[in-house]
């Protein structure tokens, strides 16, 4: 199981502190870029892009809720990122051609699915995935109920990596915290983005916040059937 904290959850005043102690404890982190526009909040830049690689060494995967992508790749990856995972609702039309700008600027590539995007809406390029991330909210601001009908959606998506051989990571981005960790588990999740409800608002000090959520998520894996 790999865990990539939402840095848009994170206490900014404590920016260097807690990049500091996550860094040889997370698999990647997570870095949403929302432009006021495919989503109505505006959030991170590349520019906090460049300011978590003077500190952090683990991946930096971008979520781009924006509707242009190929205008932010060329930045990005000059900031340091490591790779971008794209919604696929703006893909339509171009979705080779900024797959392949994302390869050849030497990032990975992530397609994330809205929770009413179906999988055959990227059935065709699917396979250019690195990681496969599953919006189990709706997109655009932390802290939304979790819908439990994506759970069959993960189930669907992991059936059909296996069928197809496929080597995408499944990744699960919204609500995930101690009362769905177990369901995510069960139902093929892979990765965690993990935010406020799931681990920085478990505790104010970071250390602390961090042992309750492993804690949460060591009694959810004993629990797997």
């Amino acid at each position: 199981m790999m865990i990539a904290p939402s840095l848009m959850c994170m206490d900014l005043t404590k920016f260097s502190e807690q990049l500091t102690f996550l860094d040889d404890k997370v698999d990647y982190y997570h870095v949403d870029i929302m432009d006021g526009h495919f989503v109505p909040n505006i959030t991170l830049s590349p520019f906090f892009v460049s300011e978590v690689k003077k500190i952090a060494k683990k991946p930096i995967d971008c979520h781009l809720m924006v509707t242009d992508p190929i205008n932010y790749i060329d930045e990005l990856g000059a900031r340091g990122a490591d790779i971008i995972s794209l919604q696929v609702e703006t893909l339509d039309g171009k979705a080779f051609r900024i797959i392949d700008k994302i390869k050849k600027n030497g990032m990975k590539c992530g397609l994330v699915f809205n929770p009413n995007s179906s999988i055959e809406l990227a059935q065709y390029y699917i396979e250019l995935a690195d990681i496969v991330t599953i919006m189990t909210v709706d997109p655009g601001f932390a802290g939304q109920p979790f819908i439990e009908n994506m759970l069959l959606k993960i189930k669907e998506f992991k059936k059909y990596k296996e069928e197809k051989k496929l080597k995408y990571i499944i990744s699960i981005d919204g609500g995930c915290n101690h009362k769905t960790f177990s369901k995510l588990l069960n139902a093929g999740a892979e990765s965690l983005i993990v935010g406020s409800s799931g681990f920085f608002g478990y505790d104010s000090d970071i250390t602390k916040a961090w042992k309750i959520m492993t804690e949460y998520l060591n009694t959810s894996k004993s629990q797997l059937n």
